[in-house]
Parts: C-alpha cells; structure tokens; sequence
C-alpha cells in the first residue's frame, strides 16, 4: 500500500471561491479515475457561503444571506467561511478499499484524533454524522461537518471543522439538518491565536495523524481481500 508520500498535501491560503476548488476537485478526481493524477489531500478555506447537498431540504435555508451552491455532496446545508478548515480529500478506494462507510467512519476518526492534538476532546454522536464535542455551557455541539461523495471509486469532499469561524452565520441555514443541537469551535473552547495561527496549528495536527487515517483504511481494503 502506498503511504503519505504518494499523495499530494495541498496547502492553500487566503480564501479559494467554492465553485472554484469544486471544478479543480471534480476534474483532479477524474483525472484519478483515468491514473492521470495522483490523489490530493487539499487544505483550504472559503468565503462565505451555503453549499447545499443532494439531501438538501428548502425550508432548512432560513436565510439566504450568502450565495448558496449545490455541492454535489451527500447530506444538506452547511455553511463554509473564514476560520473554518476545509479539507478535501481525493482518494482512490479501489487502492484504499470501496467501503463508503469505513472512508467516512476513517475521516472522523482522523479529526477526532487531530482535534485531540490541540487539546480538544471530539467524539462520534449515534445516529448523527459528523464530529461532535462539548461546548462551554455543557452541551453537545458540532464542530466538524462530513461529507463525501464518490465517483468511479474516487472520494470528492472531505470535511469541515470550526477553527475560528462567525457562528453566527450558521443562523442562516439548519446545519445539516439538526436544529436540535448547536455548532460551535475551536476557538469557542478556547483555543488561542489568530486565525492563520489556528488554521496552521490544526493542519499540523492533521499531518501527525494522517498516517493512522491512511492506515486504517488499508485495514479495510486488507479484510475486502
């Protein structure tokens, strides 16, 4: 199985138009359907926006303040913003295993371990996707967003964490679905610094544990065979 060095780790900063990286995403993850590309593992951020998944409900836009995309993702409205990290993760499952759930069941487990490396306890929440925590007044909050969507066995999308975003934008949409539950981040727990310090702490959380992440999948292509 290759590793980490076989996949190109992406860096990009300032803020990347949405439509953009998703026209640079979908055609790389073509282009790794071809074996034309190697896979991609891209860190960004956006300027605000909605994206909208193939679940989308319209009466969950409340308030469309910001332009709203369709994502072409599983789930429905989350937003997309300054302080949030993005990760797009373009990866080959007929190398790594075709299990959709293991790949999603991965990707959480990656963020809950990187969250941990900044002093942040995230956890699983039965019967709701993505990566949950505690917030200040001892709720259960969502600070991370999942979505994939896969292609000729190639993943498209990745997640989507709270670093040091304006929660209040959230108030626009029900974020993905749940309004039971309230988002928060990482700088809402407490974490401390400006947001290109928090954005390069959280991305090298992310390099330190990327191997388990990788790892862990090529436990599920080994039980596939």
């Amino acid at each position: 199985m290759d590793d980490r060095q076989d996949i190109e780790w992406r860096v990009t900063p300032g803020l990347t138009d949405y439509a953009t990286a998703l026209a640079e995403m979908e055609a790389r993850a073509a282009a790794v359907a071809t074996g034309d590309a190697g896979e991609l593992i891209w860190l960004l951020e956006h300027p605000p926006v909605y994206t909208a998944g193939t679940s989308a409900d319209p009466a969950e836009l409340v308030d469309a303040r910001f332009p709203v995309v369709a994502a072409g993702r599983g789930g429905r409205y989350t937003y997309h913003g300054p302080g949030q990290r993005v990760g797009y993760l373009v990866l080959d499952l007929n190398r790594r295993g075709r299990d959709v759930r293991r790949f999603v069941h991965s990707v959480e487990g990656w963020i809950i371990a990187a969250l941990a490396r900044v002093g942040i306890t995230a956890f699983r929440a039965p019967g709701r996707i993505g990566i949950w925590t505690i917030d200040a007044d001892g709720r259960e909050a969502k600070i991370g967003a999942i979505g994939v969507r896969v292609r000729r066995w190639v993943t498209l999308h990745g997640f989507a964490v709270n670093l040091s975003p304006d929660l209040s934008h959230f108030g626009g949409i029900v974020p993905c679905g749940i309004a039971d539950h309230p988002v928060t981040s990482a700088q809402a727990l407490g974490m401390t610094g400006d947001p290109a310090t928090l954005a390069a702490t959280f991305d090298a959380a992310l390099a330190l544990t990327a191997d388990a992440f990788l790892e862990s999948l090529a436990c599920a292509l080994e039980i596939e065979a």
